[in-house]
């Protein structure tokens, strides 16, 4: 395993577990039984989309939307710089849903071999890819409308670390078991079709400065890059990647599925022949 791929999953995992131990301490503090040395915020606090949600609030009013603090801007202005940078690393390397879903798609690629990832037909896939930008629009619209986050109640991030909490809603249990279930189908479907946040941050590859590069000089048309990629982007097929469903997990590098060496990684410039990063 390289070693930016093996700091990918190390990465994965810190924030998984530390997400986990804030919010688990965050329904302990509210029984006086909390680790006091350990933030207790609770999981919206810590979620960058809720700074998203309330920047109409916050301008008209100078409030914040119910249950969302300030950490949550601060979280969204460093979302925003990555993006800008490397496009949607929180997608690919922080997010504990995402994570979770690639996971369990470990447990689906054993089961269905070569099938998984590869269920829905292409002409229906590339249409359900956008309804996450329609589900990003309704969620923005009603929280500005109603000054409530009104995606709590069916969101499965929410849903995954309240499994222990009066917080959890029967609604984002819902989804998340759905989630789940899909995952052992489809690479991470709720990133795919659903995450609005994912459909923001996805604006970025259009922009970001490290894009995810194909050297046409040295490729060997294995289409490895194209066959592993979780999200279906025929990086096979262009010199730079601009698609709004990449994440930038490295996956189709060539740190990890490209088999030559600065053919297909992270670079800055024009073109698909800069050094692999």
């Amino acid at each position: 395993m390289n070693d930016k791929i093996r700091l990918r999953y190390i990465i994965q995992v810190l924030f998984f577990v530390m997400v986990g131990a804030i919010t688990l301490n965050h329904s302990l503090a509210e029984t006086g039984a909390g680790i006091s040395w350990l933030s207790n915020a609770s999981i919206h606090a810590l979620c960058p989309f809720g700074g998203v949600v309330s920047v109409y609030q916050y301008f008209v009013s100078g409030t914040y939307v119910q249950k969302i603090h300030e950490s949550s801007f601060i979280l969204m202005w460093i979302a925003f710089v990555l993006a800008v940078g490397f496009g949607p690393v929180i997608c690919g390397w922080v997010c504990p849903l995402g994570s979770v879903q690639e996971w369990v798609a470990g447990i689906g690629r054993r089961i269905f071999k070569h099938k998984h990832n590869n269920f829905i037909p292409y002409k229906y896939d590339r249409f359900l890819r956008y309804i996450r930008y329609f589900i990003l629009i309704w969620v923005i619209y009603m929280v500005a409308v109603t000054s409530k986050l009104v995606f709590a109640d069916i969101d499965p991030y929410a849903a995954m670390f309240h499994l222990f909490s009066d917080e959890l809603a029967a609604g984002g249990l819902i989804v998340l078991a759905i989630t789940l279930a899909t995952s052992l189908l489809v690479e991470r479907p709720w990133c795919k079709y659903a995450c609005p946040y994912g459909a923001l941050l996805g604006i970025s590859n259009i922009f970001r400065v490290f894009k995810i590069r194909r050297n046409n000089e040295t490729c060997i048309n294995c289409n490895r890059c194209t066959d592993i990629c979780p999200m279906n982007i025929e990086v096979d097929q262009g010199e730079v990647i601009r698609d709004h469903q990449c994440i930038s997990c490295l996956k189709c590098s060539s740190e990890e599925a490209c088999p030559v060496q600065k053919t297909v990684g992270f670079t800055i410039g024009r073109g698909g022949t800069g050094d692999a990063c």
